[in-house]
């Protein structure tokens, strides 16, 4: 057969979407199939799939079974930090699932309840939620060891039947205990949960002190034991499958929906198109289950492909080298690997010449992906070195749930234009627009937006909030998606995400983009890592200021690099940058999921009040940067 190509991949669906979708809707085991891909006139853009019914634990586990799958590797779970490993085949997923969804029954849960799974990187996590999906209750993931707080307004908005966590999370060198931090949050919550199932790990064990708290580990031997069966409940395809958290500007989080049928086809399509990755093969998403990536790809994914999907419960560097990614892809056979650019800087800050890849059989290795925030080049480039196989770049949000842009190796591997994540993914009609919602040139810098309708897969609305989904997101510009992104699309349709759009700064009167500014520095052989942000100044109105992070073992002088740096953008990006400041410091301030906190860095420079990112990785990189800022007197020191 002859393989198609990415344009014609693309324009087919252009020109009949209603006929592309329903074609991709046949990968899917419905138990009452769709006849309609769209309509247009339910909910806020429109609905997927709106006849159809079906259920995504059995796509993800029972049909396999039932296919010839029960003996292979589904799961396995890999963890440096516990020195645990363990492999689970189809058949022992679903009889674990089973016993969860038992549990999960007896405790009153029933279809359209909502459940949240407070858990770290253990095999419980994804059996929780395939358990949930399995009855037709709808997941809400927390990520393990969040505050107290923010747990709290979870609660509070999604009003779960119950709170399912472990005794604790594992971190390199210490142990963080979750249960204090759920019983302050329901403590703290107007919506009480019925009860409170803790997953007990022999690392630590948790004080089961509340009427409302059970042993999770003993219920579900006890279901085990019994061998009960819970069938698969259909569910609508317009229903939800889970609800995923994501900051909002308010401090109030927004719960992004996954609706089921929609979500289902969309990421069964990418696997193969996107990911090039059969049935069978070993799929490694180094991500988390409390984001959407570990949403996507650690669990469903995978699983709806009848791939083997890795659950890794650790870090890049430090559990215990530089060298584990690609360790846990030697001996697991991975053939793709999924993975933030923050990761793959961390790697590169301890071995910058890439030398530890070397130690691994990679021969099954095929393409590493990167997503989640900007992949500079030069790590892309640093990748393809020590790797030897393309290292693609992708873009997609919390929201979209998977690719908005990609290189899609299973249809057609495009040439690679560092800096971008190359072009739009079917279902996505990807445009650049003007404050005023006009479209700009192509190479000229703007709002990036998506066309409506978003394609399966994409959120339908916020949980229980219409009106703020809305304003959010469809309001600003009218027709379109508003990505909150920045950056253009150049003469090839070529996509080029610049920053966010409040890390777009003006310095007097010239819009400019300090991603590409962080692209310009991260080139530098000294850097690891970077970040610019914009600074009030009483003359040009921002300028920018950059922060940087090196390599180990460089012997410069941090003066002498930060000189080069800035000369660096004048010589590349000009004058107008007016970039005269860099400063080093030993690490930047992150999410739990790598995201660097520019926003919550120009905060401090300014010398405003900033509430704690709930996400935050380390409180404390804030007092040293703050430390940076002042003694280099950036911002709000400099305008006084």
């Amino acid at each position: 057969m002859t393989k198609q190509s990415y344009s014609s991949v693309y324009d087919a669906w252009k020109a009949d979407p209603d006929g592309f979708w329903m074609d991709a809707a046949d990968a899917i085991d419905w138990t009452t199939p769709p006849t309609r891909a769209f309509d247009p006139d339910a909910g806020a853009y429109g609905r997927w799939f709106p006849d159809a019914a079906g259920n995504t634990c059995y796509n993800c586990v029972d049909r396999h079974v039932e296919r010839g799958r029960p003996g292979q590797a589904a799961v396995i779970y890999d963890s440096p930090i516990s020195g645990k490993k363990r492999t689970i085949t189809y058949a022992e997923l679903k009889r674990d699932v089973e016993a969860m969804a038992a549990v999960f029954l007896d405790k009153g849960v029933q279809k359209g309840d909502r459940v949240i799974l407070y858990m770290p990187m253990i095999p419980e996590a994804l059996i929780a939620m395939l358990a949930c999906a399995r009855i037709g209750a709808i997941h809400s993931v927390v990520f393990g060891g969040f505050a107290a707080h923010e747990l709290a307004t979870r609660i509070n908005d999604s009003t779960p039947k119950l709170i399912v966590c472990a005794s604790c999370g594992l971190e390199p060198g210490r142990v963080v205990a979750y249960k204090p931090l759920v019983d302050a949050a329901v403590a703290e919550a107007t919506h009480k949960p019925d009860a409170v199932l803790v997953w007990q790990r022999e690392e630590h064990r948790a004080d089961l002190d509340q009427p409302h708290d059970h042993e999770l580990n003993t219920l579900v031997e006890d279901a085990e034991v019994r061998h009960r069966e819970v069938p698969c409940v259909p569910v609508a395809a317009t229903d939800p499958l889970y609800i995923l958290y994501t900051s909002g500007t308010t401090g109030q989080p927004k719960g992004v929906v996954r609706d089921t049928g929609g979500h289902m086809v969309a990421l069964a399509w990418t696997m193969k198109n996107v990911y090039g990755v059969e049935p069978g093969e070993v799929f490694w998403a180094a991500s988390d289950v409390g984001w959407v990536v570990g949403h996507s790809y650690i669990v469903y994914a995978p699983l709806l492909c009848g791939c083997t999907t890795v659950l890794f419960e650790g870090k890049p560097v430090g559990t215990p080298d530089a060298g584990t990614f690609w360790r846990v892809a030697s001996e697991h056979n991975v053939a793709a690997l999924f993975t933030a650019p923050t990761a793959l800087r961390a790697i590169k800050k301890e071995d910058p010449d890439g030398k530890l890849a070397a130690d691994y059989n990679l021969t099954s290795f095929r393409t590493l992906f990167l997503a989640g925030e900007r992949a500079d080049p030069d790590s892309i480039q640093w990748a393809e070195r020590a790797l030897g196989v393309p290292v693609i770049d992708h873009w997609w949000q919390t929201e979209t749930g998977w690719a908005i842009a990609a290189n899609p190796v299973g249809i057609e591997l495009l040439p690679v234009k560092l800096g971008s994540p190359t072009v739009a993914m079917p279902g996505y009609d990807i445009q650049v627009v003007d404050e005023g919602g006009q479209p700009v040139a192509a190479g000229d810098l703007g709002n990036i937006v998506v066309k409506l309708p978003l394609p399966p897969g994409c959120l339908p609305t916020l949980w229980g909030d219409d009106a703020r989904f809305r304003r959010a997101y469809l309001e600003t510009f009218p027709g379109y998606y508003q990505t909150a992104d920045a950056g253009y699309v150049d003469e090839d349709g070529y996509l080029f995400i610049m920053s966010r759009t409040d890390d777009i700064i003006n310095v007097a009167g010239h819009r400019l983009s300090t991603g590409a500014m962080e692209e310009v520095i991260s080139g530098h052989p000294a850097v690891a890592e970077c970040a610019v942000i914009g600074v009030t100044d009483s003359l040009k109105g921002q300028v920018p200021c950059g922060f940087i992070v090196l390599k180990s073992g460089v012997t410069q002088s941090h003066g002498e690099i930060e000189q080069e740096l800035v000369k660096r953008i004048r010589d590349q990006i000009g004058p107008v940058a007016a970039l005269k400041l860099v400063v080093t410091v030993e690490r930047l301030p992150k999410t739990r999921s790598g995201k660097i906190l520019r926003g919550t860095m120009r905060a401090i420079a300014d010398g405003e009040t900033y509430r704690m990112p709930a996400t935050i990785d380390d409180p404390a990189i804030l007092d040293e940067i703050d430390a940076a800022i002042r003694q280099r007197g950036v911002g709000r020191q400099a305008a006084g």
